[in-house]
């Protein structure tokens, strides 16, 4: 079967606290620490992007993965914070790995869930043999208005896979999608910030298209939520993914592994993708891994994962999740930060 063969992750090591934001605004931050389980989020630093995440993330990948990247036939990044408005990410990382260049490249959006839609195109063209391997990456260095809700939770990250169907460490057994118009959460062309809805992006939007997508899969297989040993949602905040694994029938100790937003912060089209590394990074062979992925505007992903023994020769190839997560820090106050997001601007 095919499926991952190795992955990869990476974060920025600024960090920006949620009292620190608050401060600023006058806000209440134990609500925001309570109500959504965020204590703290990654700040990308002034020569970080998409692109260079990417890079950093798909090294690791290609690391455990232990083969040349010549041998991979297409590069797809998912990002809604691509660096250029008019030029692709894909060619520049293609290029940074050392690809070759009769391999195939696109870049995706669709918000929070390019990054899996990516996955999707590249387990689809190693399945049908069109290529030996496929590179997809989910990164953002996502935007939150000064002030906003959201400015409490963008943060930054890349999550990368190579999939391909030998020395397989976790097999694909299946695939779902749920899809509908929901525009719950959009940006406009020339715009520096995103809008969104408010309460709106849970119901009927994340917790729907979620619900909608893990049901669909699991019936799909057969499956009850019992006969997973990890799941990871999209995770816009710390809560939603604990109250959704609730309303499935999930447990916290299922979801704890991959649920990185409370000091990580939302990192859009990588959020899941880079919770899925960190389950890889602890999974025993024989273990069974439920991903959804969230979209606005509106979509999820779904993917089951069996875990196989090659895990066990190949995690320890690169550094983990977690280790990037909680190691080597450094904190920013807001004037920092603020610089670092460009979120004062020079008059034109």
């Amino acid at each position: 079967m095919a499926g991952i063969i190795g992955y990869g992750a990476y974060m920025p090591r600024f960090r920006i606290k949620v009292e620190e934001i608050a401060k600023v605004w006058g806000a209440d931050a134990p609500s925001y620490k309570r109500g959504l389980m965020l204590e703290e989020k990654s700040v990308p630093a002034p020569d970080q992007d998409t692109i260079t995440m990417a890079v950093e993330a798909s090294k690791k990948a290609l690391s455990r993965a232990d083969i040349p990247a010549q041998e991979i036939g297409a590069v797809y990044v998912g990002s809604e914070s691509h660096p250029y408005a008019v030029k692709p990410s894909d060619t520049v990382l293609a290029e940074a790995i050392g690809a070759t260049p009769e391999v195939h490249c696109a870049d995706f959006e669709f918000a929070c869930k390019a990054g899996s839609e990516a996955m999707f195109v590249c387990l689809g063209l190693v399945e049908s043999g069109r290529i030996k391997y496929g590179l997809a990456v989910g990164a953002d260095t996502s935007q939150g208005a000064p002030g906003d809700a959201l400015e409490y939770s963008a943060s930054a990250g890349a999550a990368a896979f190579i999939f391909g169907m030998d020395h397989v460490l976790a097999e694909v057994e299946e695939t779902y999608s749920f899809m509908t118009d929901t525009p719950d959460f959009w940006r406009r062309e020339y715009r520096h910030y995103p809008r969104h809805a408010g309460r709106f992006t849970g119901e009927p939007a994340y917790f729907r298209h979620v619900t909608g997508c893990a049901r669909g899969i699991m019936d799909k297989v057969g499956a009850q939520p019992g006969d997973f040993d990890y799941v990871v949602f999209h995770q816009p905040n710390g809560k939603f993914p604990m109250r959704v694994g609730k309303m499935l029938g999930f447990d916290r100790k299922q979801i704890e592994t991959g649920w990185l937003c409370p000091t990580l912060g939302n990192t859009y089209s990588g959020s899941s993708p880079m919770g899925l590394t960190a389950i890889l990074d602890e999974a025993k062979p024989g273990d069974r891994v439920l991903m959804v992925s969230y979209g606005s505007g509106a979509g999820s992903d779904g993917f089951i994962f069996n875990v196989t023994d090659r895990i066990e020769e190949a995690r320890d190839k690169a550094e983990r999740t977690r280790d990037l997560l909680d190691k080597n820090k450094v904190y920013l106050e807001y004037g920092a930060y603020a610089k670092f997001r460009m979120k004062i601007r020079k008059a034109e």
